[in-house]
C-alpha cells in the first residue's frame, strides 16, 4: 500500500507541475498613447521602389510628368558581338531589356542611334511600348556594310521630353567577303 501512495503522489506532483508550468504571468504593456501610430503587418513589397510619388490618372495609367524613366539592358536575344556576316546581309538584332524605371513606355518614347553606323536601319525607331517593371525584347533590323571590317551601332531609349535614359545597347559585328 505504501508503494501505491508514493506512485500515486509522485503522479499528483508531476500533474501539478505540468499544469502549473503554463501559468506563468504575461508582462503588462502600456496602453498605447493617443499619438502612437497604429501597426500595420508588412505586406508584400514591390518588386521595383518608384522614386516618385504616381499618381494614377483617370485613365488608370501613372502620371508621366512625376515618374522616372529608366532602361536596364538585359542581355543579347540574337547576334553575338563579333558575328561575322557578308557584305549585304540581314541582319535581324534582339535585345532583353527591363523597363525598371516608374513611367510606362508608351508610343512616344523612341530609340535613337547614339553612336556608329545606322547600318541600313532608320535612325529612329519606335520603343516597344512596355509598363513600369516589364520586360521586352528591343527588335532592329540592320544590313551588314559592303566594307569589311570591324562595324558597331549603338542605341539608345529617349522619352517624350527628348531626352536619353537608361542603358545603351549596341551591334557589333565583322564583315568578311565568303
Amino acid at each position: 500500500m505504501k508503494r501505491n501512495l508514493s506512485t500515486i503522489s509522485i503522479i499528483l506532483t508531476l500533474l501539478v507541475v505540468i499544469f502549473t508550468s503554463g501559468c506563468v504571468p504575461t508582462p503588462q504593456r502600456p496602453a498605447p498613447e493617443a499619438e502612437d501610430p497604429i501597426f500595420l503587418p508588412p505586406t508584400l513589397a514591390p518588386t521595383i521602389a518608384p522614386t516618385s510619388a504616381v499618381t494614377p490618372t483617370p485613365e488608370g495609367g501613372a502620371d508621366q510628368q512625376d515618374c522616372v524613366n529608366n532602361l536596364l539592358f538585359s542581355s543579347d536575344l540574337s547576334v553575338p558581338d563579333g558575328t561575322i556576316f557578308e557584305p549585304g546581309a540581314t541582319i535581324d538584332k534582339q535585345w532583353q531589356v527591363e523597363n525598371n524605371g516608374t513611367c510606362n513606355w508608351d508610343e512616344r518614347y523612341s530609340l535613337r542611334l547614339v553612336a556608329g553606323d545606322t547600318l541600313g536601319a532608320d535612325q529612329e525607331q519606335a520603343l516597344f511600348p512596355a509598363r513600369s517593371g516589364s520586360q521586352a525584347v528591343i527588335q532592329i533590323k540592320f544590313t551588314a556594310p559592303q566594307e569589311t571590317g570591324s562595324h558597331r551601332s549603338a542605341w539608345q531609349a529617349f522619352g517624350p521630353d527628348g531626352r536619353p535614359f537608361g542603358d545603351p545597347f549596341y551591334l557589333e559585328i565583322m564583315v568578311a567577303n565568303p
